[in-house]
């Protein structure tokens, strides 16, 4: 798959060869989802907890007499069947991430960069560097070029100047090639590439 290449101002900058075993497949949505639920999986805190009833602060002391009564036994105030009493098999401190494996992972990358160049929602981009890190240079940058919901991903590093003007716009994300993931690729409506982001991408996929 041949893709023109581009630079911040629109100009054309050549053409880049994307190897179909990573940006050619046909997406299936099954292998999408599965990474995705794992992805947002490891993300949850998983710090959800309730009170039991030895962690309750009632009086343990015996609430009324055991017999003579005319209703049930009860001896504690902080029995599940109480108001303010303790939660009965509630939710605890957890990890909710689950086992993917690496080869799966990386086929779920392959899938969604995939997504995007059969979407014709993929650009590749000459460098993502800037001479300053100003936010209204970049912001009229990605009006001249039409991404309005777009994701960056570089090489190795990110450019200072780049990720500095990039941090104050809302609908822009920039990503090292180490850190593209199948969530964000399908989060954001544009997927932007750099020509060294495109080099890390094969290496690391092949």
């Amino acid at each position: 798959m041949k893709l023109d290449v581009i630079k911040l101002d629109g100009k054309k900058a050549g053409s880049v060869d994307l190897g179909d075993e990573i940006f050619g497949l046909e997406p299936r949505a099954d292998i999408l989802h599965r990474v995705v639920r794992w992805q947002r999986a490891r993300a949850q805190a998983g710090t959800h907890k309730v009170k039991t009833r030895s962690e309750t602060s009632y009086s343990t002391k015996k609430i009324y007499r055991q017999k003579g009564t005319g209703g049930a036994r009860h001896g504690d105030k902080n029995a599940p069947i109480f108001r303010h009493g303790g939660i009965y098999k509630g939710p605890t401190p957890r990890s909710h991430a689950h086992d993917l494996t690496k080869k799966f992972r990386k086929l779920g990358l392959c899938h969604a960069l995939s997504s995007k160049a059969a979407s014709g929602n993929l650009v590749v981009l000459d460098t993502a560097e800037l001479a300053d890190g100003k936010t209204s240079t970049l912001a009229k940058a990605m009006k001249e070029l039409g991404w309005k919901r777009a994701l960056v991903i570089d090489g190795a590093e990110v450019n200072a100047n780049f990720a500095r003007a990039a941090a104050n716009i809302q609908d822009l994300d920039v990503l090292p090639s180490m850190g593209a993931n199948v969530y964000d690729i399908l989060k954001r409506d544009t997927l932007v590439i750099t020509k060294a982001g495109v080099e890390a991408l094969e290496a690391r996929l092949k």
